[in-house]
């Protein structure tokens, strides 16, 4: 008994390090930190992220070998943090191949980048969508990057498909967009960036006239963008008006939860 509880210490303990090795030849920094603080915990987490970094990027299923080399981190380490991953129910697993699991997207679902945004931004979307058939996106400025928190499909798809997560440059109309047009109309883009795709962009601003998002409208080529560039502004409109009045989600009476 004792020997085997000594040799499930020792597994344990070459896991962990095995973790911690292979996030380092992915070339993250260990740090020695102050008192109390564990490098190689946090190598373990680091990881853990760069797998799921790599599922994301990888849009679909993925094996350890795919994994393994997208993240330069050994066979061995990958298969066990995957594992780890499976139990808490951020990764799925079918066969021997992997994808993001339903707990990071419940995760994922509660991040709000600003107040209320998501849910003032819903229906407007939907609306210019119906109004012009345009790819919606609402974007938000992070690390250098328009990221999308809010989108949905039109014309364009499947030529330019529009998802939630997906992150725009900001020499894009909606990068300008966030970073403040010049004059203080919209910025618009006639197949500037990718043949065949033009867009109509506005900045998204908070009630107390700060800029928050940037909302855009995506169309095939030959479409008029003036009429396109007044129904965003329409629709960031309504955001702002929405936001005034709250925008916050209603949590859900606890009856009706799964827990």
């Amino acid at each position: 008994m004792n020997r085997d509880r000594d040799r499930d210490r020792d597994r344990d303990r070459d896991t962990d390090a095995d973790a911690g090795r292979g996030v380092e030849g992915a070339g993250a920094v260990a740090t020695r930190g102050g008192p109390g603080e564990t490098p190689r915990g946090r190598g373990v987490l680091e990881g853990a992220f760069a797998l799921l970094d790599a599922l994301r990027r990888n849009g679909d299923e993925a094996g350890v070998t795919e994994l393994a080399l997208a993240c330069g981190v050994p066979k061995g380490s990958v298969h066990r943090l995957l594992d780890q991953l499976v139990g808490v129910g951020a990764v799925e697993r079918t066969g021997n191949r992997y994808r993001v699991g339903p707990q990071l997207y419940r995760l994922g679902q509660a991040w709000e980048p600003h107040p209320g945004l998501r849910p003032a931004a819903r229906l407007p979307l939907q609306r210019l969508r119906a109004a012009t058939g345009a790819s919606v996106v609402l974007v938000v400025l992070r690390e250098e990057t328009a990221l999308t928190v809010g989108s949905v499909p039109g014309d364009l798809e499947p030529l330019l498909p529009v998802r939630n997560g997906l992150a725009f440059r900001l020499d894009t109309a909606a990068g300008k967009a966030l970073r403040g047009p010049r004059g203080g109309g919209a910025v618009l883009d006639r197949e500037d960036v990718m043949e065949g795709v033009c867009c109509a962009s506005l900045p998204v601003r908070a009630p107390d006239g700060r800029t928050v998002a940037a909302l855009a409208a995506l169309v095939p080529a030959g479409r008029r963008l003036d009429g396109l560039a007044h129904a965003v502004a329409g629709a960031g409109a309504a955001i702002t008006r929405a936001l005034v009045g709250g925008g916050r989600r209603r949590p859900l009476p606890p009856a009706v939860l799964v827990p």
